[in-house]
């Protein structure tokens, strides 16, 4: 199958089907006599593969190690459940940052009157605080 169709079944732009072969998520597809890449069916389901580890928040060399332990039928799972278990460590870390700057940025909402003059505005006060 040509880029375009593969794109279209994975629900990939084909910009992305060309990233991921320069990053060797896919493997480099075989060209046809006018140059035209041609793809199997393995790559649509290694495509939706990628797709669903980035959706889970994997990121590109986590996705290639994990595609790497997904050929390798016969071994142990331990390597993907240390990967998904970094993964999940990593988000539950960036929630926490998140909710600590949703906590300070509600603060500063709710100390502005949201309107008066722009020197009275803590939200502007605490984003000067260093400049001054």
């Amino acid at each position: 199958m040509n880029i375009g169709e593969l794109a279209r079944l994975a629900g990939v732009p084909i910009d992305t089907v060309r990233y991921y072969e320069r990053q060797q998520l896919l493997p480099t597809a075989r060209r046809s006599a006018a140059g035209y890449r041609i793809f199997d069916d393995d790559a649509v389901q290694r495509l939706r593969f990628i797709r669903r580890a980035k959706a889970l928040g994997f990121r590109l060399e986590e996705v290639g190690d994990l595609l790497m332990l997904s050929a390798e039928r016969g071994g142990d799972m331990a390597s993907v459940r240390q990967t998904a278990a970094a993964r999940l460590a990593d988000i539950d870390l960036r929630m926490r940052e998140l909710e600590r700057m949703r906590h300070a940025l509600a603060h500063l909402v709710d100390a502005c009157p949201g309107h008066g003059a722009m020197v009275g505005c803590p939200i502007m006060a605490a984003l000067q605080e260093d400049l001054e």
